[in-house]
């Protein structure tokens, strides 16, 4: 009876441990939760002089600019050679490659601005047995996240009549029970796919702009759940069972590029783009009639947050960023009151991207290759800790730079530049 308690309860520490594991996760943009947080895990508050050690190294990923999803001890991507565009899979703990999936053929110049560089911008999504990409000339396909084996795809440009962006699709599918949710641009502005098949569920109406380069997140006032994206006219969300414009706002449209993610918090939406447009904030509430209610709190331009991409991410009720005022500097700026608490320049980078996890941000900087462990403080720029990276990129960079976004999952932090991606060891000991 002894042996069977015993051997009970060493079931369920080991049980347990696997649901830590998995909770560890990065399945997607941005995270879990699509908000730049990662999962609950051990890590470190600071890093040795030289940095954390450099767990595995993999040099074959291609040219892109797609972040990493991690999810079930294996790691997914996006790259492209000369002639395919590729969903790539890989052990997380060593970085052995264990498939390569090519889902649609690589782009060309002829197919859009390519000066700042060539490649899948989007990052994959993993839900249940299944991976969901989408490429930068809109081709979207779900695979076995197991074997690699596409399930179906489909052609955005060529089902839609939809056109390319100028600097190629970024997004990185949102999934959201059945459907998987992207946006062609066009007079079907947003669609809702069959995860199972990729049939259309339904198409947004009564709104057409060309597609930008976000990625759409989920969120919920009264009755009414929406998605929610922008354009280049500013915010925009769909209710998520009829496709209709559920609410809209124009403060953070701009002519050129919109690209960060919009943050929801509780009835709160913030955004922040740069070409002149600065950030917003508004407060959702529902209406009688089941629709929703937005009403800008603020509306702030000039020295304050510009985030052209790279994000943002809301931490204890500051949001913390890379802005393009004064030649790029990191920001840190009061959600509540919009009020900018400082700004800290770090190199001669021209922007950066941001992630955070277990009360530290990670600060990576697009140009000289450093990632920086930053304590969230309102009073001041905190570091706790810098890395380097070993090597860079043997792709011409042209205009381009270091876009993809770091990622922390099972105590390990990923870092990609182009077809290099770097694993690096954050745990606590």
């Amino acid at each position: 009876m002894k042996h069977c308690l015993g051997c009970f309860l060493l079931f369920c520490i080991l049980f347990a441990s696997a649901v830590v594991a998995e909770e560890g996760d990065w399945p997607q943009w941005h995270g879990p939760e699509r908000d730049g947080h990662a999962a609950k895990q051990n890590l470190r508050q600071s890093w040795p002089k030289k940095g954390p050690k450099l767990k595995w190294t993999f040099d074959k990923a291609e040219e892109g600019f797609s972040t990493m999803a991690v999810a079930d001890g294996k790691l997914y991507t996006m790259g492209a050679d000369e002639d395919n565009c590729f969903v790539i899979c890989l052990n997380s703990k060593d970085g052995k490659l264990i498939w390569k999936t090519p889902i649609a053929r690589a782009s060309k110049r002829r197919d859009y601005n390519q000066q700042w560089g060539e490649g899948p911008r989007g990052t994959p999504t993993i839900d249940g047995d299944d991976v969901y990409a989408m490429t930068d000339l809109g081709v979207v396909a779900s695979l076995d996240k197991e074997s690699g084996e596409v399930s179906w795809s489909v052609d955005l440009v060529e089902v839609y009549d939809s056109e390319i962006p100028r600097w190629g699709y970024s997004e990185s599918p949102l999934v959201d029970g059945d459907r998987v949710v992207v946006t062609p641009g066009g007079e079907k502005f947003m669609v809702a796919l069959d995860r199972e098949s990729g049939e259309e569920v339904w198409h947004s109406k009564e709104f057409s702009e060309a597609a930008q380069y976000v990625s759409a997140v989920v969120g919920q006032v009264g009755d009414c759940r929406f998605y929610l994206t922008a354009a280049q006219s500013g915010l925009i969300a769909f209710d998520c069972e009829s496709g209709d414009v559920a609410f809209s706002d124009d403060m953070t449209g701009n002519d050129v590029a919109v690209v960060s993610t919009p943050i929801i918090h509780d009835d709160l939406v913030y955004h922040t783009s740069d070409y002149g447009a600065g950030n917003t904030l508004l407060k959702l509430t529902p209406k009688a009639d089941g629709g929703i209610r937005a009403k800008p709190l603020y509306h702030l331009a000039g020295k304050t947050m510009r985030n052209h991409h790279g994000g943002v991410v809301l931490v204890d009720g500051v949001i913390y960023g890379f802005t393009k005022v004064d030649g790029g500097v990191w920001m840190a700026q009061d959600l509540e009151t919009g009020e900018t608490l400082w700004r800290n320049r770090v190199g001669r980078n021209r922007s950066g991207s941001i992630s955070y996890a277990d009360g530290r941000l990670y600060c990576y900087n697009d140009t000289d290759g450093t990632c920086y462990l930053v304590e969230p403080s309102r009073e001041q720029w905190e570091p706790r800790g810098m890395l380097t990276l070993p090597q860079q990129t043997k792709f011409d960079r042209d205009k381009g730079a270091i876009w993809a976004t770091p990622i922390i999952a099972g105590g390990t932090l990923f870092l990609r530049d182009q077809e290099l991606i770097f694993a690096f060891d954050v745990s606590k000991k």
